[in-house]
């Protein structure tokens, strides 16, 4: 089949003002790791990596849950001394996104010990309320750690939480030198562990791949320094810029972007009336940890209707509705929990999200062209949107033209996206930028 040229009207994306300012957070290109011949054996579960195994073939694997796994580490035997800094902080980085949708509250966090030039130890943190990357590295490195450089992807905590603080750790280890990838935003923390550190005579070295590093942990940062939750939006958009209830083919995959961010935030925000003849979404990402769903449904025209459901299942499910929408009888007896308004808005909503102590919500335009006209303006006034997705399905749509560009007209009032960029996703294109 021969490919043809189709040249796409200027409107295709035309709600959204694009401009190139900088931003603390930029889009960055995905990494390129070198092929390596030397394997690490990886117990997923538990973030913590044995000792380096001599293979006579590389291995790779995933799945934060998939239990025992091969990890390629990037590195040949003679040739770790001419890797650099940055090289082995992003090794970190690539650990820290095994845990990806596990951590929450907690950031993503990865660790590598690196003694004459050989990687002798990693880790990452799997899971709130068990050890740091930084505990699980040391312990795989056991006596190597000494003399050693640690590179963390985000500064040691000093503090005794759950766990014991990570700057202990790596003191009592005697390590020489610790890289960090940028300053860890909590307040408890904030240079303390670098402090800590400096004093105990350890060389520390700040700063390296930060702008990876804060991609990593872009929700937590934000939590940190606002208090609230990084709200991202998505929707969904034919070439010829009408507004879709739709997905495209694919994308609700295992690997399609659309089944990635579900496994990656703490929420979904979504209309009722997309739920009553459809099931609920989910994540296929191999052992993710699926978010909560919160719907609205407002006014008499979108009863709540819920799919059959796991007890499991229900306990992820959180209904907003105003006095005047028609609750179905059978919802409270299926353990979901149902929250009234007087009218539907999006920041108390959200004020709900940050209550329950999440970490990232998602907010997925799909559903009544009416119900998302009123969710958007209360979003753009607010400024509550950090970033946005907008996925262009390969469909010419003249169904529902005036009423859908009406829906995300106040779009091209009151926001501008910077760091644009695309990929694709199936049989889609999705642009990601930051508000």
């Amino acid at each position: 089949m021969q490919a043809q040229k189709l040249t796409l009207p200027h409107n295709i994306i035309a709600p959204i003002n694009v401009s190139r300012s900088p931003h603390l957070l930029p889009s960055l290109p995905p990494l390129q790791y070198p092929s390596s011949n030397l394997s690490l054996s990886v117990n997923s579960k538990s973030g913590f990596l044995n000792s380096v195994k001599r293979m006579s073939k590389s291995h790779s694997g995933s799945g934060k849950n998939g239990g025992v796994v091969m990890i390629s580490c990037g590195a040949k035997e003679g040739d770790s001394d001419d890797k650099d800094d940055g090289f082995y902080m992003r090794r970190c980085v690539e650990l820290a996104r095994k845990a990806i949708g596990c951590t929450s509250p907690n950031p993503m966090v990865g660790c590598v010990i690196v003694k004459d030039g050989k990687i002798v130890g990693e880790g990452f943190h799997p899971k709130a309320g068990q050890p740091h990357a930084e505990v699980f590295a040391l312990r795989d490195a056991g006596d190597l750690a000494e003399n050693a450089t640690a590179y963390v992807s985000l500064e040691p905590c000093n503090h005794y939480g759950r766990t014991p603080p990570c700057s202990e750790a790596m003191v009592k280890a005697k390590v020489k030198k610790v890289v960090v990838g940028m300053i860890d935003p909590n307040p408890i923390v904030a240079s303390r562990g670098v402090q800590r550190l400096r004093d105990a005579g350890i060389d520390v070295v700040v700063g390296v791949e930060e702008e990876l590093c804060k991609r990593l942990i872009e929700a937590f940062i934000h939590k940190m320094l606002t208090g609230k939750p990084f709200v991202t939006l998505r929707y969904s958009l034919s070439v010829n810029g009408h507004l879709l209830n739709q997905l495209g083919e694919g994308v609700t995959d295992s690997g399609g972007y659309y089944s990635q961010l579900l496994q990656e935030y703490d929420a979904v925000i979504l209309s009722a009336s997309l739920i009553a003849n459809s099931p609920f979404p989910t994540s296929q990402e191999p052992g993710a940890n699926q978010p909560l769903l919160i719907l609205m449904a407002g006014g008499p025209s979108y009863p709540i209707q819920i799919p059959p459901l796991t007890e499991n299942a229900a306990s992820r499910v959180i209904i907003f509705t105003d006095k005047e929408a028609t609750e179905e009888p059978e919802t409270a007896k299926k353990g979901i929990e149902t929250v009234v308004l007087n009218q539907i808005n999006l920041n108390r909503i959200l004020e709900y999200c940050k209550i329950r102590g999440l970490c990232s919500v998602l907010v997925d335009l799909r559903g009544s062209f009416v119900e998302l006209e009123a969710l958007l303006n209360d979003g753009t006034e607010q400024n509550v949107f950090q970033k946005i997705i907008v996925e262009v399905l390969p469909l010419w749509d003249e169904s529902c033209g005036e009423s859908s560009l009406t829906a995300l007209k106040s779009f091209e009032r009151r926001l501008k996206v910077s760091n644009l960029q695309p990929k694709i996703s199936g049989q889609s294109i999705v642009l990601e930028g930051y508000l």
